[in-house]
């Protein structure tokens, strides 16, 4: 099912609430207003959020003979969402499962959807190094997967979690395309003045000790949940906000990359 993707690129970190599934979103977002055929899997199977962020909540997926077929976000079909969010009922039921079943749902999301042409493949992880993350890569074996880009937050406990999943891609031999230090200070939604609540640059030092690319710093912008929710990109709702900026930058290195 994988054949039509040209790239696929990983979302990691290695710890939970730095932002992941925002930053997922906005990259998947801004690839598709570029003019790429993007695909976005979420396999955070105990906290998907990336329909929340999309609004596409209550979306029903579809099958045909050769599998899932993905909820689109518009009717050019330009940017396809597979998650567990659409299988479960609601938002309130909990994934009460063992490695096992998580293992073979997590196989059916990478080798059952019909994704069809794909520029790009965005697969959103949960945060950890467990039984989903050698899943996906025991499953991306006989393709060729570009990379991970690993997203942090400044502060020291985030940077501590997120040195063990520089440390798991090396182990697992994933080539990581480079860090993302997200919710680095607020951007005053008023003046657009951007102030340090954490502490700055964990990111970028991280980065340098482990001898990965830094793609940038996202500053916090209550707007740019806002546009996720809206299923807008913040390249064109939030043009030139000091997050929209960042996130621009980091674009230009992925693309650049590849």
């Amino acid at each position: 099912m994988l054949d039509g993707v040209k790239h696929i690129i990983l979302i990691l970190s290695g710890k939970g609430g730095v932002g992941k599934s925002t930053v997922s979103t906005q990259l998947a977002l801004a690839l598709k207003d570029k003019g790429f055929k993007v695909g976005l899997l979420d396999i955070d199977l105990c906290g998907p959020s990336v329909p929340y962020l999309l609004q596409l909540e209550n979306k029903e997926i579809l099958q045909c003979p050769e599998g899932w077929v993905p909820v689109y976000t518009d009717a050019e079909q330009k940017l396809a969402v597979m998650s567990m969010g659409f299988i479960l009922p609601n938002r309130n039921n909990a994934v009460v499962w063992r490695g096992p079943r998580k293992t073979a749902m997590i196989q059916q999301f990478v080798n059952n959807v019909c994704w069809g042409e794909l520029d790009y493949l965005i697969i959103d992880t949960p945060p950890g190094t467990s039984d989903e993350h050698i899943t996906v890569m025991e499953n991306l074996k006989t393709v060729k997967c570009d990379g991970a880009l690993i997203v942090t937050t400044p502060q020291a406990v985030a940077i501590e979690d997120v040195r063990k999943e520089v440390t798991f891609c090396k182990k697992t031999g994933i080539p990581i395309l480079g860090i993302v230090e997200n919710m680095s200070g607020f951007v005053c939604p008023h003046c657009t003045e951007c102030t340090n609540v954490f502490a700055s640059g964990g990111g970028k030092s991280l980065a340098d000790t482990a001898k990965v690319p830094f793609l940038g710093s996202i500053p916090l912008d209550p707007r740019l949940g806002q546009c996720s929710q809206k299923g807008e990109s913040c390249l064109i709702a939030l043009k030139d906000s000091p997050a929209s900026v960042a996130i621009q930058g980091v674009i230009t290195k992925l693309l650049d990359g590849n």
